[in-house]
């Protein structure tokens, strides 16, 4: 049997479900913090925290919106299982697993609501090693969501297969004529020039998990 809650529980209960219902994607913690008239965001984590043991929500912590509302033990809502499907360099090339890219089985799969991921046929997620794409807010630990594409627009974040050496990076991508630019968003380092012909794009982000810690 669930325990009663206090006034404030149930009125950060009912503005995650109605910001969810609003806005198509639940809010912050921050965003709670101020729609409930919250002194900190210490005081709001704390509840959550009690709604989580008590059955009311489920929190993914890897994930910035990243909290559903459950009835009777049940998610309200759709989510959507991302596999993760390898590591992709923000930095210098590294090689990956197989001469066909990303491994066959995922490393994990991730759960996330439906809302932040709309082509869900098409989409994988890859762990960043490296920082050349920090300006772009994606660090070294973080998670990219990729869609599978083979085609991108110039300044495009995107993963290159460089197919000579057998090699991925992520980079934003720019045709210059006979060669391609693999610019990082770093302003430390500098671009990678290759071949046209040597390159292969085998996505582009749509989406960042950041990880704290």
């Amino acid at each position: 049997m669930r325990k009663t809650l206090s006034a404030r529980q149930q009125k950060m209960l009912e503005f995650i479900r109605d910001f969810d219902q609003e806005n198509g994607f639940p809010p912050t913690v921050r965003d709670i913090q101020k729609g409930c008239d919250i002194s900190s965001t210490s005081v709001v984590d704390y509840n959550l925290q009690i709604l989580q043991r008590d059955g009311h929500i489920r929190r993914m912590p890897e994930v910035a919106r990243g909290i559903e509302i459950l009835e009777d033990g049940v998610r309200v809502g759709a989510t959507v299982q991302v596999p993760v499907m390898g590591y992709i360099a923000a930095g210098d090339p590294i090689p990956v697993p197989t001469q066909e890219g990303w491994s066959v089985e995922p490393l994990e799969t991730l759960e996330m609501p439906r809302e932040m991921v709309r082509r869900e046929d098409n989409i994988y997620a890859l762990r960043v090693k490296g920082t050349s794409m920090i300006d772009a807010l994606i660090d070294d630990g973080d998670v990219v969501l990729m869609e599978s594409v083979r085609q991108v627009s110039n300044g495009q974040m995107a993963v290159a297969w460089l197919r000579n050496e057998g090699e991925a990076t992520l980079k934003r991508f720019y045709k210059e004529g006979e060669r391609v630019r693999l610019q990082p968003a770093n302003s430390q380092m500098e671009p990678i020039y290759v071949p046209a012909e040597n390159v292969e794009v085998r996505g582009h982000v749509v989406g960042v998990l950041r990880m704290l810690g």
